[in-house]
């Protein structure tokens, strides 16, 4: 009987933890569910984020990137160039507000034979958005990643005039909307819409401009990249450069810096 007595209670205690153990499983599945955390903010930058973008191409010869680059500036497409992690040569254009519509614009330029493959680049897939709880100092280090990219190109925009700032102010404007910010064209513009940081609080990823004319009015502009240095275009035709703030021609032609960010 005391034998009989320890099997029904040892039965018993096996039959409480085979009820017991899911609800422990289960309780334990719903509170992670309550205590995770809700995802960061969004990183703050006072320009609009990039919608959808086309990109086209994959060259190993550059002057086939600036010639698509050219066709598609002349049908108003504000196309850009810029080679990528694998060393290739790549054109992206647009900034679309819904995925259906830059997909049905892709299909329409393929159709006519201005494009060939294409590649739809997502809000998610850029910088910015992937920035969301990473921090400023990412946006940041994958804006100088990109312009170090450039360093060694030659830049130009399709016949614009580099008196109106177009070559340098075209570089800016790349690799801040291939990081997924839409910045706007013009050295002049780029100064306005930029919030002023003076030289001591420079951070790399903030712009820095230019007067080199005698009528003072902005006329270049570079990225700053830390340690007194700056990438950018120099003139139509002539390849991007790193230089330093402190050579005595900057010195003199410096008018400020702005921060997106």
């Amino acid at each position: 009987m005391p034998g009989l007595s320890v099997r029904k209670i040892m039965n018993g205690m096996v039959a409480v933890i085979v009820f017991v153990l899911p609800c422990v499983i289960l309780s334990g599945c719903a509170e992670s569910k309550i205590v995770n955390p809700s995802p960061a903010p969004p990183v703050p930058s006072i320009l609009k984020p990039m919608n959808y973008c086309i990109q086209v191409g994959a060259f190993l010869n550059l002057d086939n990137a600036v010639g698509l680059m050219d066709k598609l500036n002349a049908k108003g497409l504000d196309a850009y160039y810029f080679k990528d992690n694998t060393g290739l040569y790549k054109v992206r254009f647009g900034n679309y507000q819904t995925e259906p519509t830059v997909r049905e614009t892709a299909l329409q330029l393929q159709t006519k034979g201005i494009i060939e493959a294409y590649l739809i680049i997502k809000p998610e897939d850029q910088a910015a958005a992937r920035a969301v709880g990473r921090g400023k100092n990412y946006l940041r280090e994958q804006i100088v990643k990109t312009a170090e990219n450039f360093v060694g190109m030659p830049y130009h925009w399709g016949g614009q005039s580099p008196k109106q700032g177009f070559d340098c102010s075209g570089l800016t404007m790349a690799v801040y909307r291939l990081n997924g910010l839409e910045l706007e064209r013009t050295s002049g513009s780029q100064y306005q819409t930029g919030k002023p940081v003076t030289r001591e609080a420079l951070q790399a990823g903030d712009l820095v401009f230019f007067a080199t004319g005698k009528d003072k009015k902005i006329s270049h502009v570079g990225i700053y990249i830390g340690q007194d240095q700056f990438i950018h275009a120099p003139s139509s035709g002539k390849k991007v450069r790193t230089d330093l703030l402190s050579q005595a021609y900057y010195v003199k032609t410096y008018s400020g810096a702005r921060t997106y960010m």
